[in-house]
């Protein structure tokens, strides 16, 4: 490995030969986009076809205090119990009465000016929407074993064969991550069947992954830029641990690892019941996308009292630690990928907590 010049805003070294380094330039170029149409600048060579900017125009104000309300929740809190979750919407409500839809692209504010969710439909184009599909298809038997998994909360959906030569994606859950190690034992008590990245078929899983994976960390440059900044300075750390020889397996897949996220979920024509992920971190952004031929796909959460129309396509970014989230039974075959960070792997590398996002951020004026 060569380590590069000093070559991010925040001086973190990064490797020549990581596709990381694509990564990091393709959010460099979407962050100035983002700068340019927000305050009327010069335009930048053109980044991926996110609505950033649209969102950003477009705030939901909640009367709620995000930084509050997480002090609320605790470690038993898995967004299962119906009495609990009603207390907890009793004493921080949103401020708005009922279910409200959300159908365009938008940002949610607590009443601090923090930003709860950013809401991008159609984020997605065609053909990264045919992507996820074929690195999803790479994984099928690993998707398989992980329907066998016990005491895994999600319900298996129903799935139809539409004829004798399509009969939609492998249903399942698994969860992708070149970190393993670094998350020490929590994985343990994960009933989630995880893939491997070891063998000859890890390099064409990671290169398959590679694009998707590189235009979710883009849009988190701009959505929540000091995050992003501490999912890079951990790659970054780790790559030096690598070197050191205290990761022998870590150097080739650092390689061809696109995401500044340290684990990527896969879910496949499965539920998803109203959950809160336990294992994330509260101030950090989970980015879910979704794609398939389905019809009446809906997120709700319940936390804010929204519902969000979750079409193919579809990126959207929330504390899935704090806010309580399902997606409905949809009639079709449907895929989601949820990318998101382990505090573990941060606390391994020696990186400290990023903070909430903001519209006051320094990174998005």
């Amino acid at each position: 490995m060569n380590i590069s010049s000093p070559s991010t805003s925040d001086g973190i070294n990064i490797w020549h030969t990581w596709t990381l380094t694509v990564t990091y330039e393709a959010g460099e170029y979407t962050e100035q986009k983002f700068k340019a149409e927000k305050t009327g600048g010069d335009p930048v060579i053109p980044s991926p076809n996110l609505d950033t900017d649209l969102a950003y125009k477009n705030p939901i104000q909640m009367q709620m205090d995000i930084a509050r309300y997480s002090k609320l929740i605790t470690t038993k809190d898995t967004g299962h119990n119906e009495q609990r979750e009603a207390k907890l919407l009793e004493r921080c409500p949103p401020g708005h009465e009922g279910k409200r839809l959300v159908d365009k692209p938008a940002t949610i504010l607590d009443a601090s000016g923090a930003i709860i969710t950013w809401y991008l439909p159609d984020a997605l184009t065609d053909t990264i929407q045919k992507e996820i599909r074929e690195a999803t298809d790479l994984l099928a038997p690993s998707l398989e074993k992980s329907v066998k998994a016990d005491g895994n909360w999600r319900t298996h959906q129903k799935w139809f064969k539409q004829d004798s030569e399509n009969v939609g994606s492998t249903p399942g859950c698994i969860n992708i991550s070149l970190a393993w190690f670094q998350q020490g034992h929590e994985n343990l008590s994960d009933p989630e069947v995880s893939a491997s990245l070891k063998g000859p078929s890890s390099e064409n899983i990671l290169k398959g992954i590679a694009r998707p994976a590189a235009i979710t960390s883009t849009a988190l440059r701009v959505m929540h830029p000091e995050q992003y900044f501490a999912g890079l300075r951990t790659f970054s750390n780790l790559g030096h641990k690598a070197v050191s020889k205290e990761l022998p397996q870590m150097p080739e897949t650092l390689e061809y690892w696109a995401s500044v996220f340290n684990t990527l979920s896969i879910i496949s024509n499965w539920e998803t019941p109203n959950h809160q992920d336990h294992l994330s971190v509260a101030e950090c952004f989970d980015v879910l996308t979704t794609m398939g031929n389905y019809s009446n796909g809906r997120m709700t959460m319940q936390s804010l009292q929204l519902e969000f129309k979750y079409n193919s396509g579809c990126m959207i970014a929330f504390s899935g630690r704090i806010v309580r989230h399902a997606v409905n039974d949809v009639e079709g075959d449907w895929i989601a990928w949820a990318w998101y960070m382990r505090d573990s792997v941060h606390i391994y590398a020696g990186v400290p907590s990023c903070g909430w996002a903001s519209v006051h951020s320094p990174y998005s004026v």
